[in-house]
């Protein structure tokens, strides 16, 4: 097996993984909340999280200064926002709640699911847990809202992913730095090491 075959292998297997973990967050969230009725309080959590996701990918990049990782982020959001809202417009799927044409697929789970994954990707599992149970609880909020089922939620968390993964790679932080001055008759090269 390549080295090229082993790396999509992977990229498979960790997406179908992803999807699956989100699957079983979200029929959970449906079993403990079966027999409730609609809240706007769950709607309105999820809206919340839409912005606040995303939000803590940017300020997590500029915090601690990792250009490349906001230009990663970047990519993966606009790549994910025109694919999103390019299929809505093609396939015109109806909304659960009849309020609408453009359910499938469902553009809060696209972006909240590519924060998470962009998250996870980046600086790994230990910060992409809560960001992907807080996309999952988006996915839910949609569903419970009846603005989307689970197929609009499935596509929209799979394309967020799959939109990460295509420009991400995992964070590397810099722990050295070599530099090199001169003059005339003189040159320097100095090494700076961080503990």
């Amino acid at each position: 097996m390549t080295d090229a075959t082993s790396s999509t292998n992977f990229l498979t297997l960790s997406i179908t993984n992803q999807l699956f973990v989100t699957l079983c967050i979200i029929s959970f969230l449906f079993h403990f909340h079966k027999g409730h009725a609609q809240t706007p309080e769950v709607e309105t959590a999820g809206d919340i999280i839409l912005a606040t996701l995303p939000a803590t990918a940017i300020a997590t990049t500029l915090l601690i200064k990792d250009h490349e990782g906001l230009g990663q982020f970047a990519e993966g959001f606009f790549l994910n926002q025109i694919l999103t809202f390019s299929l809505k417009g093609i396939i015109g799927k109806e909304r659960p709640d009849g309020d609408g044409f453009d359910s499938f697929p469902s553009g809060h789970t696209s972006t909240t699911f590519q924060s998470a994954s962009f998250i996870q990707r980046r600086y790994g599992w230990k910060y992409g847990i809560p960001a992907y149970a807080l996309a999952s609880f988006t996915g839910f909020s949609r569903i419970n809202a009846d603005r989307h089922d689970i197929a609009d939620v499935l596509v929209g968390a799979a394309l967020g992913i799959g939109c990460t993964y295509a420009f991400t790679t995992p964070y590397e932080k810099q722990d050295y730095q070599i530099s090199l001055t001169g003059g005339t008759d003189s040159i320097m090269i100095g090494f700076n090491y961080r503990f």
